[in-house]
């Protein structure tokens, strides 16, 4: 067989793994042949390929982003896309199709599926926000390199008396802020799936104070406020129709030195949380879903994503690895909670 492989959506470390073992494999064990489509769904959508065999994996177990490229590009908006993509595989003789991504990649790459095109999805998201599996990988690096950076916050915070803000990515989903959160020893937590209370946040903040220690705060970018505390800046909208975040820890530090006279500061950790190098964790991870992966495509079971379920490698649908967010449950936020303030 001849088998296209894109990555798509925010870049990921761990990304080059799945690559790796889905060409190592498919080749030395099963015979097939692989072409590499560039910056997610406008590869296919545009005919732009690289070859991709053994010798183009050699040494990218270690390396961040994807050899591949990616982009945000949605086919399913664009006019006659789905028909290009279709075209466009079979003219360059590929018989299937493995999209690595997160719900919007997937999201595309089920309704592919739906007319006709042989897909395997491998799930893909530092915000571990896929329902269909336990976690994916890039998750474990970003919160490693989040809860690094809160370590280091904690002696500057310390040193100059000073509310320090952490913001996190999470548009809907708050996984990486609460992992990060608690391993960092974080006095409050903001989460998307929870409103916060600004007067409360403020209380948390003024009683650390008091103990003559200095708050440290994470917030993940899609945390706000309960309606009508703070008014939040709309930002414009990707190709998926999210809005692009960014800015509620400023927002937040604003608001506390209004409220508490106390100094605040706001590192935002942005790109660096999916950049550079994955964990022992993401690489393995990573490895295990593009071995799975390639055998779902040379056992033609088409429209599933391989997905994590305890410690064992599953497929399950892409309608469902889709149907929903996974996002973070009243009872792990309570958790946290214990050690606010």
């Amino acid at each position: 067989m001849r088998i296209g492989v894109l990555t798509g959506g925010g870049d990921c470390p761990g990304l080059n793994a799945v690559i790796r073992a889905v060409v190592r494999k498919g080749v030395s064990v099963y015979g097939h042949e692989f072409v590499g489509f560039r910056d997610g769904w406008r590869g296919p959508l545009e005919g732009e390929t690289m070859p991709l065999d053994i010798q183009a994996v050699r040494g990218i177990l270690p390396r961040g982003g994807t050899i591949l490229g990616s982009s945000r590009t949605n086919p399913i908006k664009i006019e006659g896309g789905v028909d290009r993509i279709k075209e466009n595989l079979a003219s360059s003789g590929v018989d299937a199709l493995i999209a690595i991504g997160g719900e919007d990649t997937l999201g595309v790459a089920r309704q592919l599926f739906d007319r006709g095109v042989q897909v395997v999805g491998v799930p893909k998201t530092i915000d571990n926000d896929l329902s269909g599996t336990d976690y994916t990988f890039g998750f474990d690096t970003a919160v490693n390199i989040a809860t690094e950076a809160i370590d280091r916050l904690h002696t500057t915070a310390e040193s100059h008396h000073r509310a320090l803000i952490c913001e996190v990515m999470g548009r809907h989903a708050g996984w990486i802020a609460l992992h990060a959160g608690m391993a960092g020893g974080a006095n409050v937590i903001l989460i998307p799936e929870k409103p916060f209370d600004i007067d409360r946040v403020c209380e948390y903040v003024e009683s650390r104070f008091r103990t003559r220690y200095s708050p440290i705060l994470v917030v993940a970018e899609g945390a706000h406020p309960i309606e009508g505390q703070m008014e939040l800046q709309a930002g414009e909208l990707d190709a998926f129709g999210h809005v692009r975040l960014g800015g509620i820890g400023e927002m937040l530090a604003k608001e506390i030195e209004k409220r508490t006279g106390k100094e605040a500061r706001t590192t935002v950790l942005g790109h660096i949380q999916r950049g550079g190098t994955p964990t022992a964790f993401d690489r393995v991870l990573a490895t295990r879903f593009g071995l799975q992966a390639i055998d779902a495509v040379h056992e033609g079971e088409y429209g599933t994503m391989v997905a994590l379920r305890g410690t064992d490698i599953v497929r399950v649908g892409l309608d469902e690895a889709t149907a929903e967010l996974k996002t973070v449950p009243a009872s792990r936020y309570a958790e946290a909670e214990v050690f606010f303030g």
